[in-house]
């Protein structure tokens, strides 16, 4: 017997749907793309000098000389608009569309708040990119605890985030990048990758329900 909601919108029930929670840096918008040539802007750096082979909080890049990491992360966002920027990665806005279209509910979940007083360009940029992009989405969370919002599947890049959904008994597919690599599978290599993840964790999950 299948679970039903009542969709307060349309006053009709409705099959629950099956919900994508997606991380969006590093996942869906290519962050170190967008924000190292930023930095060497930050630092007065060549681009070269900063390496893309980097461990949470680029410590490699070196960024205490110019005020830590949070500076040059403000420095991103206020003045060259860093979340409206952001090359997507490669394949990832098809995909989504592609999942979208399999009736499977996206739901995007960002910690892009935690640096106080700029919350409304980093609210407004992200809009503005997602729309952009025309990336699907049913939900839009800004938030650190990625499991209290809920999900079915999370797709995640953050070692410390894929560390706490699976000991909380999230599945988790991580998207492979320097800081993640030493982390058990599933893991995904491309957006194709991660398509054929979520297909099949969505037929176990159709088996169940």
């Amino acid at each position: 017997m299948s679970l039903t909601l009542i969709d307060n919108e349309r006053g009709v029930r409705a099959a629950r749907r099956f919900v994508l929670a997606v991380d969006l840096d590093g996942v869906v918008a290519d962050f170190m793309k967008g924000l190292r040539p930023i930095a060497a802007e930050w630092l007065g750096a060549p681009l070269e000098a900063l390496t893309e082979e980097v461990t949470y909080g680029f410590p490699e890049w070196k960024l205490d000389r110019c005020g830590g990491y949070d500076a040059l992360h403000r420095f991103a966002v206020k003045q060259r608009g860093l979340f409206k920027s952001l090359p997507p990665v490669a394949g990832a806005p098809a995909a989504l569309r592609r999942l979208s279209a399999r009736n499977i509910r996206i739901r995007i979940i960002t910690h892009r708040l935690y640096i106080p007083w700029f919350h409304q360009e980093a609210v407004q940029q992200t809009i503005e990119w997602l729309e952009h992009h025309a990336i699907p989405y049913w939900d839009l969370c800004f938030m650190r605890d990625k499991a209290a919002v809920g999900a079915d599947l999370y797709v995640e890049d953050s070692p410390d985030n894929i560390e706490t959904l699976r000991g909380e008994g999230h599945e988790t597919i991580i998207v492979v990048n320097s800081t993640n690599r030493h982390l058990p599978p599933p893991r995904a290599n491309s957006w194709e990758d991660v398509e054929q993840l979520v297909l099949a964790a969505l037929a176990r999950w159709q088996s169940r329900e």
